[in-house]
């Protein structure tokens, strides 16, 4: 039995209001099938999938899905479909999964397949947990079959940024270059280092932090757990004990008796026998 979907309550977002403005240059274009007359039509819509789902302007041929092309330009599926397998292609993960966590994910494959910005952090662990559940594959099906979708693109119209009032297009934001993947380049590029080896990456003043970023974040967590408590000084040992520690009284026997004492002589000082200087 798989776990329903979170209940998410949705933030006050200008793609949810009837908007007011002009249309103008910053405004989607609405590709659909059904409108497709001609092959020209029908590659236009192929490749505003591609900018849609891949961010890709200009597609690299290795990213191209001949096998999702031909069936859509003999109408053997839907827009729907095409949209699905690009989802689940390897391109996606490659491009998109393995790159960022499943926060950034969600919020990458709700920006792009919805064309709207994620409910905040609620519905990114609510998609989470399908995605740790399902799969990719599994998470691209319940966001292409959802409601939301089917009500906004249907079966025919390439999904589209539905409203767009500041910051740059949702299909223009790269994934790789985030905070999250910079983090992990850094630790797949120092945590195998030596400290020598990053002295001689700095080639010139050494630098403690990029030393300390050399060394795992896991083996600073072990070190902690290993650090034995420090032995108290010996100065702090006396102090403690010396309040039970009774000094005997040497001045007198065991009987209580004082003791002799021997009574002090008079020293004579040197040169002592040498008369003073008669002051004139």
């Amino acid at each position: 039995m798989s776990i329903p979907l979170l209940e998410i309550t949705p933030k006050t977002q200008n793609q949810r209001v009837p908007g007011y403005d002009v249309p103008d240059e910053d405004d989607a274009r609405i590709y659909r099938l059904t409108d497709a007359t001609s092959d020209t039509d029908v590659n236009n819509i192929i490749w505003a999938c591609y900018r849609q789902i891949f961010s890709e302007h200009l597609i690299l041929e290795s990213y191209r899905q001949e096998f999702l092309e031909s069936q859509l330009r003999n109408r053997a599926i839907s827009v729907r479909e095409f949209i699905r397998g690009l989802g689940k292609s390897e391109v996606y993960r490659e491009q998109i999964a393995e790159l960022n966590s499943n926060y950034r994910v969600v919020e990458l494959t709700v920006q792009r397949f919805l064309g709207r910005p994620s409910y905040g952090k609620q519905e990114q662990i609510a998609w989470s947990i399908v995605i740790a559940t399902k799969g990719l594959h599994g998470f691209i099906d319940a966001v292409v079959d959802s409601d939301e979708y089917r009500s906004n693109f249907g079966d025919d119209i390439v999904p589209y940024q539905r409203r767009r009032m500041e910051a740059r297009p949702f299909n223009l934001v790269n994934p790789r270059y985030n905070d999250y993947w910079r983090g992990r380049l850094l630790e797949r590029e120092m945590m195998t280092r030596s400290y020598y080896q990053v002295r001689q990456y700095q080639a010139g003043e050494l630098d403690k932090k990029v030393v300390r970023q050399a060394i795992p974040a896991s083996f600073f967590i072990m070190a902690k757990g290993i650090i034995t408590p420090q032995l108290t000084p010996q100065r702090d040992v006396a102090r403690s004990t010396s309040s039970a520690i009774k000094v005997p009284d040497m001045s007198r026997d065991d009987n209580g008796t004082p003791k002799p004492t021997v009574k002090p002589v008079a020293a004579r000082l040197p040169y002592s026998y040498i008369p003073p200087l008669k002051k004139n």
